[in-house]
This record gives C-alpha cells, structure tokens and sequence, in this order.
C-alpha cells in the first residue's frame, strides 16, 4: 500500500470540541490537508518538541523515548494507517536492528512520540480520501463537517472540521527583556509551555 507522508502545518484551539486542539496535518507533495482533534494534553506535548522547548521534567512521550534509547529501539517511522467511524488509527514503525515491529498507538501519541525521533509521518490514501481537505476548499473559506458526531475516545482520535491554525498573539513590545526573560522562566516553572513559547519567540526577534 502506497504511503503518502505528511507534515505538520498548524495547532489550534478546537472550535468544535471545548478542550481540545487540532491538528492540521498536510500533503508534503499535494494539496490536502488532515485535520485531526487531539485531547490538551497531547498537544502540548507536540508543541513544544516543536518550538524545541525543554521542559523542568520529562513529559510520557520524553519518557518514552529515554526507554526506547535505553533498550536500542529506534523509531523508523509513523503511519495514520485506518479511520474508522470517525476515529484514526495509526502505528508507529520501530525496529532494534534485527527486526521491524509495529505499534498500535493514537495518532497524537505517534505524532508526539515521532517527532522526538524525527522521523517521517505517513498517512494512506484510503485516509486521506475520506477525510482530507483540499487546499482550495480551505482557501475559500468553506468547511466540510462530518454527518457523525465525534466523541472523545481513548483508543484514537476524532476528525476534525476543518480550521485555518490561528496565530496566537506575541507579548508586548513594551516589556523590557529583562522582565521576559524572568516571565519565561516563571512560565518553564509553571510548565505553561505555550506561553513560553510566545514569549521566547519575542526574545528571539529582539535579539535577531
């Protein structure tokens, strides 16, 4: 089965789900795009692996990876393999140099668990046929919402309507970088790693 890989694009606040986060996901080599509702948790996790943010403690995906380390397994790669009544599937490839195994994880835990491996993620066609959003539906603003209601489940994640990922606003200018750099240091402490990324992102135009 042909797989088709995929990169992430954006992470926002979920307009249907209160709690929740989406994931938008697209076509490396295409025009789709994979909206995927993940729970907070989960999305915190790939937020800061993204904005390369060391948290005071490991979070369970950090934890996962120091065992994976420990054991010599290494993660080759993450495949959204299924969608079925509404939830993903996926797997994550590892192998410990003489032989390759799945796992059968959720897509933000696979996702989150990759992205600390930097290794590729892959969906299938099947996937991306029923669920996928084409880059010009998004660009005129429409949305496709689904006939079934999505509910929050443990064993994968729901599709999402789709949402353009929204820019989260930048601390003000007007805070000296004495005081970010103590507000930065507050918010590691409080582990409220998407204010700290706000903030150290307006440190880094300063300082740029």
């Amino acid at each position: 089965m042909k797989k088709i890989q995929l990169e992430i694009l954006g992470l926002s606040s979920s307009q249907s789900q209160s709690g929740s986060f989406a994931l938008i996901l697209g076509e490396k080599h295409g025009n789709r795009r994979l909206p995927i509702i993940i729970g907070m948790f989960e999305a915190q996790s790939i937020a800061i692996q993204i904005e390369k943010i060391s948290p005071t403690r490991p979070l369970t995906h950090d934890l996962f990876k120091s065992f994976a380390e420990h054991v010599h397994v290494a993660i080759v790669e993450v495949v959204i393999s299924d969608l079925k009544e509404g939830v993903f599937y996926s797997r994550i490839v590892c192998s410990d140099g003489a032989t390759t195994f799945e796992i059968d994880a959720r897509p933000s835990d696979a996702i989150a668990i990759g992205l600390r491996f930097d290794v590729p993620i892959f969906t299938v066609e099947s996937v991306l046929s029923e669920a996928g959003i084409i880059l010009s539906d998004l660009d005129e603003g429409s949305e496709e919402t689904d006939d079934e209601d999505d509910e929050d489940d443990t064993d994968g994640e729901a599709e999402a309507t789709p949402k353009v990922p929204r820019t989260p606003s930048e601390p003000s200018g007007q805070v000296p970088v004495e005081e970010l750099t103590k507000m930065l240091a507050q918010a590691l402490d409080k582990e409220d790693y998407e204010k700290a990324a706000k903030i150290r992102d307006e440190l880094n135009k300063r300082n740029g």
